[in-house]
């Protein structure tokens, strides 16, 4: 039996928003293993002079947990 870990984060890009979660998956992913889901909870936008520039996603990254080799499970008595 396993258990996920959530991070949350905020991914940007210029050029859309599934971009933006691609590059939030990317950053997590150079310093955490075992990413399994991704979840986008809010999407939006900047916009200057009436023109979307940056996209940005609000995502809900989930990684296993892993135990130390070796590590005894300790149950309660």
């Amino acid at each position: 039996m396993g258990v996920l870990k959530i991070l949350e984060l905020v991914g940007t890009s210029k050029q859309s928003w599934s971009e933006a979660a691609r590059e939030a998956v990317n950053e997590a992913a150079k310093t955490v293993r075992g990413i399994e889901t991704v979840e986008v909870v809010k999407s939006s936008a900047v916009v200057q002079n009436n023109r979307l520039t940056e996209y940005q996603v609000q995502v809900r990254i989930g990684f296993r947990i892993e135990r130390a080799a070796g590590a005894a499970s300790k149950k309660k008595a």
